[in-house]
């Protein structure tokens, strides 16, 4: 299944802010599938057109703390989208953002990160009716318990299972992260849970793992703390990548096989992406195919539910990822002839 709402905008350059995620990651790939000589004809069969999931403050204080929520709620929501997307410099400069190039307040920002929460949420119930679902939107997996980061305001992966677990249809869960950034927000908040068991194959310098481990108080950094798995790359180890996450997924077996397991898809390690602080990988669409089919498979012969969810991917090639992995997947799922 894919949960797509075609009205819903995804980019930033309409809030002024130029950071390069673009509306066409999502539409470019709908549009290849709906276009699609097999898939299009049955397009009844894939795709769930409106995100009808309704997201309460209690939803997301199981997850952010009061304080922090209530800050999104108040005078100060504008302030922590400027922090939380980095739109202002050490020296006080607008940085990757012009206003008045805006065609919608910030403020509106926040609306939009509620309904990708909803999405996320939406999306784990359309995986557990049909075994695998794929939103276009999601995987915000640098929201922490008391702040916003990396263009992330809230941790949507966390909220949606802490929601499912508050309403019983599941207990224990795996989140495999592949994009280019380590799910930092994501351990952080699940880190001793035993009913959730974290991967994430990231870049393993630049950021967030740049940043100062400890604060001045002598506080670790939330960033630094460790996922279940951790799999940092090094810069020029393409080559190595698919292995390295078949060996750690082979690893998460160690863990209770859960009733559902979110995917961070993020195709931002690909060697086309336009996000600076993505350069450490450089994956090919070949790279990225086989990636995302082993996922996809180590699920299915579990026969665990899947939600994949966007996460990560900038510029005008993005799409062609997402494109090629969801050609298969759904002549698969579906049982098409030629997946």
């Amino acid at each position: 299944m894919i949960l797509f709402e075609e009205n819903l905008n995804e980019g930033f350059l309409e809030f002024g802010i130029e950071i390069p995620v673009l509306a066409s990651r999502a539409v470019k790939t709908f549009e290849f599938l709906k276009s699609h000589q097999i898939l299009g004809p049955q397009i009844d069969r894939w795709h769930i057109a409106k995100i009808d999931e309704q997201i309460s403050k209690a939803d997301l204080l199981r997850v952010h703390s009061n304080r922090y929520v209530e800050k999104l709620y108040s005078a100060g929501l504008e302030q922590e989208i400027i922090r939380t997307f980095e739109l202002i410099d050490e020296q006080g400069n607008y940085y990757r953002y012009n206003p008045d190039n805006a065609t919608l307040p910030l403020s509106r920002m926040f609306d939009r990160t509620v309904t990708t929460v909803a999405s996320t949420v939406q999306c784990c119930r359309l995986a557990l009716d049909h075994n695998f679902c794929f939103a276009f939107r999601g995987g915000m997996h640098h929201g922490q318990k008391d702040f916003g980061k990396g263009f992330c305001m809230l941790n949507d992966i966390v909220v949606a299972i802490r929601k499912l677990q508050a309403e019983q249809l599941i207990r224990s869960v795996w989140v495999i992260d592949t994009d280019a950034h380590k799910g930092d927000g994501t351990a952080a908040l699940t880190r001793g849970d035993s009913t959730i068991a974290t991967l994430s194959i990231h870049m393993g310098k630049g950021w967030p793992l740049d940043e100062e481990k400890f604060d001045h108080a002598g506080n670790l950094n939330p960033s630094f703390i460790d996922s279940d798995i951790d799999i940092p790359m090094a810069r020029g180890e393409d080559h190595l990548y698919v292995a390295r996450l078949q060996e750690g997924l082979s690893k998460l077996e160690s863990f209770p096989e859960p009733d559902l397991a979110v995917v961070v898809a993020g195709v931002d390690p690909f060697e086309k992406d336009e996000l600076p602080s993505t350069s450490d990988l450089k994956l090919s669409l070949e790279q990225l195919k086989e990636r995302d089919r082993l996922v996809y498979r180590f699920l299915k012969e579990r026969g665990i539910p899947a939600a994949f969810v966007m996460a990560g991917g900038y510029g005008e090639n993005s799409w062609k990822v997402y494109a090629q992995f969801l050609e298969w997947a759904l002549l698969d799922a579906l049982e098409i002839n030629g997946g």
